[in-house]
């Protein structure tokens, strides 16, 4: 099956601080792009190991096992959201605190090999589930953390919010650089 194409949401279908990711995302290709992403996740931390991924961009911070973490959590919602509203559910979904959920998860306790595979496995759920949707289901909307979203905008935050923290990972903590390593290993 060719990769999903999604025609961009209009700027009633997100409540307007998810206007920035979906901004951030290129083209109607999501299927291709959530594919991309994986890939590029994955050369992004290859270089690291768990001491450097502990690293902070400044104090305060989330370490890059927490924003790996952070990634794999807020995937999770998202997909279920859009599994909820794709399939015509009206339920409204609750909110959720990240800054939470990230210390709550431990991840910073956790070998980085076996939170990029976590990730690897619920983006590849993920891709599985906007490659199966019938084309009907973009259009429905519901509604979460107390405001409208339609499916399809669903689908480019998921993929606006990864884009985000690959920007994070490039512009705060040098990687994908050749001097990643030791740009971050100086930061923590």
């Amino acid at each position: 099956m060719p990769p999903v194409s999604i025609t961009r949401p209009a700027a009633d279908e997100a409540a307007p601080f998810y206007h920035g990711y979906i901004a951030k995302v290129r083209g109607e290709n999501i299927g291709e792009q959530l594919v991309d992403q994986l890939a590029e996740v994955e050369r992004l931390l290859g270089s690291l190991d768990d001491t450097t991924s502990l690293a902070r961009y400044s104090p305060g911070k989330w370490s890059v096992k927490e924003i790996l973490g952070h990634l794999t959590d807020v995937e999770r919602i998202f997909s279920y959201r859009l599994l909820r509203i794709s399939r015509g559910d009206v339920t409204p979904l609750p909110g959720f605190d990240q800054d939470t959920y990230v210390p709550a998860a431990g991840f910073d306790e956790r070998p980085l090999r076996d939170l990029a595979a976590e990730f690897r496995a619920v983006r590849l759920s993920s891709v599985a589930l906007v490659n199966g949707l019938p084309s009907t289901s973009w259009s429905r909307r519901g509604n979460a953390s107390g405001h409208p979203v339609s499916a399809r905008a669903l689908a480019y935050i998921i993929v606006g919010h990864v884009t985000h923290h690959l920007g994070t990972l490039r512009d705060h903590y040098g990687l994908g650089s050749g001097a990643a390593n030791a740009s971050i290993a100086g930061n923590r």
